[in-house]
């Protein structure tokens, strides 16, 4: 039942941006799921790349249907289709890793043999038929004209243009599985999806997710990031395989991290009072996240769909959500909960802050000028 607010307040407006992550997306619908149950909120916009936007389309879907609990109800009928599918797959934990409870593929046989496999051979010779359980389970449960005709929330997914390597976004009103599908490609495992005779791979190369689609077409300010790629993670790795997962994260999470430098410059510019009567808007930006939890998992349970992990992981997202709602939901709306230069510069100041209220080298020349 959803949870409902003592008062008649108007619900708190917020965009979601949704990273993509493999089989830690279903952190993300648990982060969802606690979302949607509670009125005080109202979301304007989704966007999402590979995981993230498959948690879109499939929100909006039962959005459609059926509001706040046919959102819900839509996330875990599809989370429990992808934990069914996955009984069938040849890459299974091992006997070691199920004894250890140990949710990682390192140890499998199955997956070991599978990830040299895929480094060696093209997925246009190893899966010629292009087979996608992901496509099946999408065809058969959302309804993407209910999608495109969903006019409450805002819906964008991002995929990575082969030919060119730039962003594509795609908006709700042209949704399609393909455009889904492109969002969640990785090359190493499936054929590039072609629309419109453009080849696409996984959005998350360079939008992981996009936010400036949402500062176009939503009516908020405020951005809560669902973070299930770990931004920082201790040590070195030694391991061909941890070395490769490593590079795959920073990658993963580089286009995130740019936009986010350039939202701090731009506020820092508005603080300083540069940037009055430009149009340009303050963003508050908030992020939802857990990386022990994650770190704690290894890169390659992103690959492991069994329902009692996916199961697992929702539960630790709604746990999050929720610890994170008693502590911030009063701050959506009125500032940002996460300092920007703390996540990614560690408090230095490269940008130069200090500088921005001072006149800048041409300005004062031009005074120098007009007083001589």
């Amino acid at each position: 039942m959803a949870r409902k607010s003592a008062s008649r307040a108007k619900p708190r407006r917020f965009n979601l941006a949704l990273q993509g992550g493999g089989s830690h997306g279903a952190f993300t619908w648990g982060v969802l799921d606690r979302i949607l149950e509670d009125e005080r909120l109202e979301i304007a916009a989704i966007s999402g790349a590979s995981a993230g936007a498959m948690n879109a389309v499939v929100l909006a879907d039962g959005w459609v249907k059926g509001g706040r609990e046919g959102a819900r109800k839509a996330l875990a009928q599809f989370w429990s289709r992808v934990g069914t599918a996955a009984k069938g797959s040849p890459v299974q934990r091992g006997p070691l890793g199920k004894w250890f409870n140990d949710w990682s593929l390192d140890a499998s046989p199955a997956y070991i043999y599978f990830d040299m496999l895929t480094r060696l051979v093209s997925p246009y010779d190893l899966n010629p038929a292009n087979i996608n359980p992901l496509r099946d389970i999408l065809i058969d449960q959302v309804d993407f004209e209910a999608v495109r005709a969903c006019d409450q929330i805002g819906v964008h997914i991002s995929a990575t243009n082969v030919e060119t390597g730039r962003v594509e976004v795609f908006d709700r009103h042209e949704l399609r599985p393909d455009h889904v599908l492109a969002s969640a490609c990785l090359p190493t495992l499936f054929q590039a999806v072609e629309i419109e005779g453009v080849p696409y791979w996984d959005g998350g190369y360079m939008g992981n997710p996009p936010l400036f689609p949402l500062f176009d077409h939503s009516d908020s300010d405020d951005v809560i990031i669902v973070q299930i790629n770990p931004i920082e993670r201790a040590g070195a790795p030694r391991k061909a395989r941890d070395i490769l997962n490593r590079l795959n994260e920073i990658t993963f999470n580089a286009s995130l991290l740019r936009e986010l430098r350039a939202i701090d410059f731009v506020t820092r510019l508005l603080d300083a009072g540069r940037l009055e009567e430009t149009g340009y808007r303050r963003v508050l930006v908030h992020m939802i996240s857990h990386e022990q939890t994650l770190c704690g998992f290894g890169a390659s349970s992103k690959l492991n769909a069994e329902g009692a992990f996916l199961k697992l992981l929702f539960e630790r997202g709604r746990e999050v959500a929720d610890t994170w709602l008693d502590k911030h939901q009063k701050d959506i709306g009125k500032r940002s909960s996460v300092n920007l230069r703390d996540l990614f510069e560690g408090g230095d100041d490269p940008l130069g802050t200090h500088r921005l209220r001072q006149p800048s080298a041409f300005q004062t020349k031009s005074r120098r000028a007009a007083t001589e």
